[in-house]
């Protein structure tokens, strides 16, 4: 039986290698068990503009590549996004702003330049950012192979677990409702199990107004 309860929009960030896809996947699932409506996404999204940016990084830098992420953000809130979470889903989107706040800087784009091309991108209701020692997380893309030009080895790891870092107090002051998870200790079931207890109490909890959140 399906749970009743309204749309919200859930994200997860967090540097290469530390669990995204996986946690995303169990995040659905555990949810979907539970009997809520799920839908779970991605960014660079699968439309044009965001296979264009998730594979196109070796021809599009800097500013092109950030604008470039921007527009399909801006595209997928209005064709996938809004619409599942207007029909009472929970989005789950692996990867979103912070993303931009941690991949263009590395990039070179100045930090001001990326928070106004998506100052306008809805506001998430959740926003989980993912940790683990880089370390690990430069293994384990090691193991599996990097997927662009952004990873390559431990220090770049250690930066972009830096750049997260900063990203998520940024985005508090923006008002973003995130949720720093150190998945360092826990395994991949235990990291979504926690994750999708909050989602349930977000979702099954009085309706708040985010202008007065």
């Amino acid at each position: 039986m399906t749970t009743a309860h309204r749309g919200a929009f859930v994200t997860l960030d967090g540097p290469a290698g530390v669990g995204k896809t996986t946690t995303t996947r169990l995040v659905r699932e555990h949810l979907s068990k539970r009997g809520y409506k799920v839908h779970a996404t991605t960014e660079p999204s699968h439309g044009v503009l965001g296979k264009t940016a998730r594979h196109g990084t070796d021809t599009y830098r800097g500013y092109t590549l950030a604008c470039l992420v921007a527009a399909d953000r801006y595209h997928h809130i209005e064709t996938e996004v809004r619409p599942h979470v207007q029909a009472g889903c929970i989005v789950v989107c692996d990867r979103y702003v912070a993303s931009s706040y941690v991949l263009q800087r590395m990039d070179g784009v100045p930090l001001m330049f990326v928070e106004a091309i998506n100052a306008a991108a809805d506001r998430p209701d959740l926003a989980f950012i993912l940790q683990a020692p880089p370390e690990v997380t430069a293994a384990r893309v090691a193991a599996r192979g990097a997927h662009d030009r952004f990873h390559a080895g431990e220090e770049s790891s250690r930066i972009e677990s830096g750049l997260y870092e900063e990203a998520a107090k940024r985005l508090a002051q923006w008002r973003y409702p995130v949720v720093s998870v150190d998945t360092g200790e826990a395994g991949p079931v235990d990291v979504a199990t926690y994750l999708t207890d909050r989602i349930a109490d977000l979702v099954d909890g009085p309706a708040v107004d985010a202008a007065t959140a």
